[in-house]
């Protein structure tokens, strides 16, 4: 008898490990990796031009969630360029399309992919006996980053009850669960067909989340910039 799929496949890492990113950098990588999974595909494809890892376009269908991946990528030194979209007959809608720069495609790759993975670690690794208080703030920082992310870009799921998102990425509902837990907010992960509904309860975990999950403080203080990942 055949198993039933795991929730969680065992993730496959890159073949190379890429050297650790510094911790401001990797903030923005590890952020803007999360929006990239959070994506719809992109409506039209250039296979000639794509790379390997990921396409450079990228698409988004809310205005803030592309504003937000274009910052982050600016801070990233990756130049994009944005195209609005306009479709539908009866419900009109706009798609947010954002190109990398042909020049920086590799850098873009290498960041998303080095991004994606560190932070994975270091969220899913769990608590580090003796971590220093940098390393258990940046730790924070990458959990808030993860739902910023799945707010802005992932499928909003608010009832009465709960704040949930719907996330088709599976690894991104792991990473959230975990992050909503580093948050000290208890997380409820359900599997549905094609989507993962990762859910907080109304009250003080919803509040707890939209205030950790709010826009960061502008990044380049003194006391940060010293800081680095390891």
């Amino acid at each position: 008898m055949a198993r039933d799929p795991a929730l969680l496949e065992r993730p496959r890492p890159p073949v190379t490990t890429p050297p650790p990113l510094d911790w401001l950098t990797l903030g923005d990588a590890f952020e803007a990796a999360c929006l990239l999974r959070c994506a719809a595909p992109p409506t039209t494809t250039r296979p000639a031009a794509a790379l390997p890892s990921h396409s450079p376009y990228v698409e988004f269908n809310r205005e803030d969630a592309a504003q937000r991946m274009r910052q982050l990528l600016g801070r990233l030194d990756i130049p994009v360029t944005q195209e609005v979209a306009v479709g539908g007959l009866r419900r009109r809608y706009e798609l947010h399309r954002l190109e990398v720069s042909p020049a920086h495609r590799g850098s873009y790759t290498r960041l998303m992919n080095a991004g994606w993975w560190q932070g994975r670690r270091e969220l899913l690794g769990g608590p580090l006996p003796g971590a220093s208080p940098a390393r258990r703030l940046w730790v924070s920082r990458l959990a808030a980053a993860a739902w910023r992310s799945a707010l802005l870009a992932g499928g909003r799921h608010v009832r009465r009850h709960i704040l949930g998102v719907r996330i088709t990425d599976r690894e991104l509902a792991a990473v959230l669960v975990r992050g909503a837990a580093v948050l000290d907010v208890p997380a409820v992960l359900r599997a549905g067909t094609g989507c993962c509904l990762v859910s907080v309860a109304d009250g003080p975990d919803r509040e707890r989340i939209l205030r950790s999950a709010s826009m960061e403080a502008a990044r380049g203080t003194v006391s940060e910039v010293t800081l680095r990942a390891g």
